[in-house]
């Protein structure tokens, strides 16, 4: 059996970090035989080497090794790409063409990102790994396949399987053995070694000096979070390479070339913008209760005026906008119809409020208002109101257009109070 150190050398794996040779150790142990593999691990982390390992050391090394990256197939096309189609098999199909699973006979097929497939191919590659049977597009007749499924996914499979987008028999059949790469930031010993490679191959490249890190910088690059794993770290190198004239890069220069916010530092919540919002949704609540008590006292004392005053155009006109923000307009005509005529001497009657004395008025100082408000508390607008509409219709024998006359409304305002009130 072939050694971890050999096998990273053979396939230009770089590192020596615990999680990362245990991967390949077990991509080894597993490569003589015909179990199916499931490499998973973050983007970015190298997983395309796993199953390069395997067939290259199994007894189907000679066969051939297809990489199929199943999210870069659109839906529609997948199932011919990898099981054929027959002539005509739909629009386009001039020919009958060979699937991956046909040509990779006898070989080793790399589903990369299989959990992009789609349900219906998941159903077929299904089939494939039971008995290795699969069905051109468009065909009846049953082809078998002796090939070996690598397969590769940075999607985290449970979630998949919980939103049913992915089969969990699939899942099962595909994870016989299953191999995790770790991502870059669990191999801070590795990253180092890797930035000097990967700056060592574009000075070669490029014709120029190799750039070198500080001590600082060295630190401040392992301390990096790396979300695109080792691609990152190669972009980031060769960037460096290309646009640093100095050679000699130093932590502030580094910095330069990091996007923030890949630090592994935990992220701290800001308390004193939560609070702040929270303040702002209090004076939201604040304001929309002062507006409905000054509405309210507004009501009160348009009750009041007409009470007192009766009910004239000048009072109507003067509180119009007061009116319809209260009462709302009408239904059909979107304007509101509660004209406010002169009520009969007997209707004054009923609603005459005897004057303040002299000592009640002498009372009154800056805080009239919230006096008056107190006062008025006692009053109940819709006893009132109830009180008016019975006796007008009792006048009037129950003729709600004299009625509605008399109080000064619409007949259409009026026929609502009667419902409302179930008169």
């Amino acid at each position: 059996m072939e050694s971890i150190q050999a096998t990273k050398q053979r396939f230009g794996i770089i590192g020596n970090s615990t999680g990362l040779n245990r991967a390949i150790e077990k991509a080894i142990q597993v490569s003589p035989t015909d179990i199916s593999v499931l490499v998973t691990g973050e983007s970015g982390v190298g997983k395309e080497s796993i199953p390069k390992i395997i067939h290259s050391l199994s007894h189907r090394k000679h066969g051939k090794y297809i990489a199929v990256n199943c999210g870069a197939i659109p839906e529609g096309t997948i199932d011919s790409e990898l099981f054929g189609h027959e002539k005509g098999a739909f629009t386009g199909a001039t020919a009958t063409r060979e699937g991956y699973f046909e040509v990779a006979d006898g070989g080793t097929i790399f589903l990369d990102e299989v959990g992009e497939l789609p349900l219906t191919t998941q159903v077929r590659l299904l089939r494939v790994l039971e008995n290795g049977e699969f069905i051109k597009v468009g065909s009846s007749k049953v082809q078998k396949t002796n090939v070996r499924i690598v397969a590769a996914t940075n999607v985290n499979m449970f979630e998949a399987i919980k939103k049913e987008k992915f089969r969990e028999d699939l899942y099962y059949r595909l994870s016989t053995i299953e191999i995790n790469l770790p991502p870059l930031r669990e191999r801070k010993e590795d990253i180092h070694i890797l930035f000097r490679k990967f700056a060592s191959d574009f000075a070669l490249k490029y014709k120029m000096p190799t750039v070198k890190l500080d001590d600082e910088a060295v630190k401040m690059l392992q301390n990096y979070r790396f979300n695109g794993n080792i691609r990152q770290l190669r972009n980031v190198a060769e960037q460096i390479s290309v646009l640093e004239e100095n050679r000699q890069i130093t932590a502030q220069k580094l910095s330069e070339y990091l996007p923030s916010g890949g630090s592994n530092l935990p992220a701290v919540i800001n308390k004193s913008k939560s609070e702040s919002d929270f303040s702002s949704e209090r004076e939201i609540l604040y304001k929309v209760l002062f507006d409905m008590k000054a509405d309210l006292n507004d009501l009160k004392k348009l009750t009041m005026e007409l009470m007192k005053n009766g009910s004239s155009k000048d009072i109507q006109k003067d509180n119009e906008s007061l009116i319809q923000k209260i009462y709302g307009e009408d239904d059909e005509n979107s304007q509101a119809e509660y004209e406010y005529e002169d009520l009969s001497k007997d209707t004054l009657e009923v609603l005459s409020i005897p004057e303040k004395t002299t000592a009640e008025k002498a009372k009154e100082d800056k805080y009239h208002f919230a006096e008056e408000i107190e006062e008025e508390e006692t009053l109940s607008l819709h006893d009132k109101e109830l009180e008016l509409i019975k006796k007008s219709l009792e006048r009037h024998n129950g003729k709600r257009k004299l009625a509605a006359e008399e109080l000064g409304i619409s007949e259409r305002t009026l026929y609502r109070k009667i419902k409302q009130f179930d008169l």
